[in-house]
């Protein structure tokens, strides 16, 4: 089903095109005066309206060390205790499985702060840096597509380490930090700006961990850059050290955020 409703998603459907773009837009709710290009007719493809950017100034970046990466809703945050991550009442699951089983790249991480942030159908869907990084490393973790809304968290346990997912590893000048984007039922794919589709499935999927290894290239982003995104929804994991600071007062489990606003103050 995903494969199919991605393929769709990618074709030029004529005059059917604008017209499911409008009924999606009425459906969920969506705040067209932020696009770029605010007319149904202006897209060719269904995901070439679900990637829209932004117009110049819709989000600009707050003064703190690292900004929200995504617009949606605050699924959990906190501490990563004793490797483990909180996903929702009564569930748990360990970073090292987040991260594709790497257990040297997860103890950077003990004792250091996340923060799960999902994706509703109604949001934007462009991911952006928290912070300036230079990437080490990526990986693609094969895994299942179950859901990732909030009722799916609560009842699939360790949801976001069984789901497919791309790991992204950066040096910053606060340490490392790993952003997870996790792919989920109907998620047509997964981008990067400095790949492209990650996880293409017309080939019915791949085996096992894939690995890209950029410790020689300097592939170097800005903070508020873009640096991937969804086609159709998600949810970003980001892993930061320990010693980063707080987490805005403004935050809470459930509350909407947008992305550029102060998340470590």
């Amino acid at each position: 089903m995903t494969r199919a409703f991605g393929c769709l998603a990618n074709r030029r459907l004529g005059a059917l095109t604008p017209w499911v773009i409008r009924r999606f837009i009425a459906r969920y709710g969506v705040d067209m005066t932020e696009a770029q290009r605010q007319a149904p007719e202006a897209y060719t493809t269904f995901n070439d309206f679900f990637t829209r950017a932004l117009r110049p100034g819709a989000r600009p970046l707050a003064s703190a060390p690292m900004i929200c990466p995504a617009d949606g809703a605050v699924s959990q945050f906190g501490t990563i205790a004793h490797d483990q991550i909180f996903q929702a009442k009564g569930k748990t699951f360990g970073s090292g499985a987040l991260l594709a089983g790497d257990p040297a790249q997860a103890s950077r991480f003990n004792d250091g702060q996340f923060a799960t942030i999902y994706l509703s159908p109604r949001d934007y869907h462009r991911i952006h840096m928290p912070c300036d990084g230079r990437l080490r490393s990526m990986r693609h973790v094969p895994g299942e597509l179950y859901s990732v809304n909030p009722a799916t968290a609560r009842g699939v346990d360790a949801l976001f380490a069984r789901n497919e997912r791309v790991v992204c590893e950066f040096d910053s000048p606060y340490g490392p930090f790993a952003m997870v984007l996790v792919g989920a039922a109907i998620v047509g794919s997964i981008a990067t700006v400095w790949h492209g589709i990650v996880n293409p499935r017309s080939g019915g999927g791949a085996a096992g961990v894939s690995t890209w290894d950029y410790g020689q290239r300097d592939i170097s982003l800005k903070q508020g850059e873009e640096m991937g995104h969804f086609q159709l929804g998600s949810t970003v994991v980001l892993l930061v050290p320990p010693g980063m600071g707080r987490f805005s007062p403004d935050w809470s489990a459930g509350c909407q955020v947008r992305m550029g606003e102060a998340m470590i103050v």
